[in-house]
């Protein structure tokens, strides 16, 4: 068996750090999303369009644990085994999980609006089509770096690959910048208005039925840092900056499934009680936001 030099940077104490972290991180988040993925699939009561948004979710979160404990087994190898072609596909299907993610944390975010404030309910032809929708441009905006619109390559431990933030030419500058704005503050901006709405909502009722403050918090804790570093790559040599703080902050991003996993599925009044259905075979009477105390 040949021996691998260590990136540079890196001890062996570190690649086995690093590595129990995504492998800790990835198998709670893929147990918690698993768990949520064959509840909906299950538990017939539970199907519902809000619920099938959830359900996207944690299929883009499960996809990005698989990521994660791909890099976790490379780490402890100390060396990529898969190849340049492994690191393309590995940061193709990193970038998809990542896309998707955060567009159906926006998505939900609308739905809830309407479930709580406007009423309106949500059909299964809407949610369908949204869920195409993101699954699609997900796909596209993460296969224009196999077009040569930016380029995937590896991170500072060669253990996985992303988006290339090193080079800091035009088309990276191009391709990063509008993907903070469309997957980012976009996203952001809807999350912050329909939650600050159903702030409102609930404030007036006088009754909280969750923190409306969490999920757009939990996005931007565990992601703002690692998009933060990616902008200032934009204008900035962000070589210059520790491997090992680069690496931390992707490590952290990769936190965000189990994270959504707890908010959205086992901490939502309408999900929670078929996961705890399929967990348990007891049934829980669904919640019905009508019943809500009036002001």
């Amino acid at each position: 068996m040949g021996t691998h030099t260590l990136p540079e940077g890196f001890t062996d104490f570190d690649m086995f750090t690093f590595g129990s972290a995504l492998l800790v991180g990835g198998l709670l988040g893929f147990f918690l999303n698993a768990i949520s993925i064959l509840a909906f699939l299950r538990v017939k009561e539970m199907r519902s369009p809000s619920s099938f948004l959830v359900f996207n979710l944690a299929l883009a979160d499960i996809s990005l644990n698989i990521n994660g404990l791909t890099a976790a087994y490379a780490s402890y190898l100390r060396y990529w085994p898969f190849g340049q072609e492994g690191c393309d596909y590995h940061g193709f299907q990193g970038m998809i999980s990542v896309l998707a993610s955060i567009s159906f944390m926006a998505a939900i975010a609308w739905d809830r609006y309407h479930q709580y404030c406007t009423r309106q309910k949500l059909f299964w032809s809407t949610s369908i089509t949204i869920s195409l929708i993101i699954w699609i441009l997900s796909i596209l905006w993460s296969a224009f770096p196999l077009m040569g619109w930016g380029v995937y390559d590896f991170e500072p431990m060669r253990i996985g690959c992303t988006l290339d933030y090193t080079k800091g030419d035009r088309d990276y500058i191009t391709y990063m910048l509008s993907l903070v704005f469309f997957y980012l503050m976009f996203p952001a901006f809807i999350m912050l208005s329909c939650y600050d709405a159903i702030y409102k909502h609930f404030k007036k009722i006088h009754y909280y039925r969750f923190n409306t403050s969490l999920p757009l918090r939990v996005m931007l804790m565990c992601w703002g840092p690692y998009v933060l570093m990616c902008i200032y790559a934009c204008f900035e040599n962000v070589k210059l900056v520790s491997p090992k703080l680069r690496m931390l902050l992707p490590v952290i991003a990769k936190t965000n499934p189990f994270f959504n996993a707890l908010l959205y599925s086992f901490g939502n009044e309408f999900y929670r009680g078929g996961v705890w259905n399929f967990l348990t075979g007891q049934k829980i009477v669904e919640p019905d936001v009508k019943k809500s105390k009036q002001k």
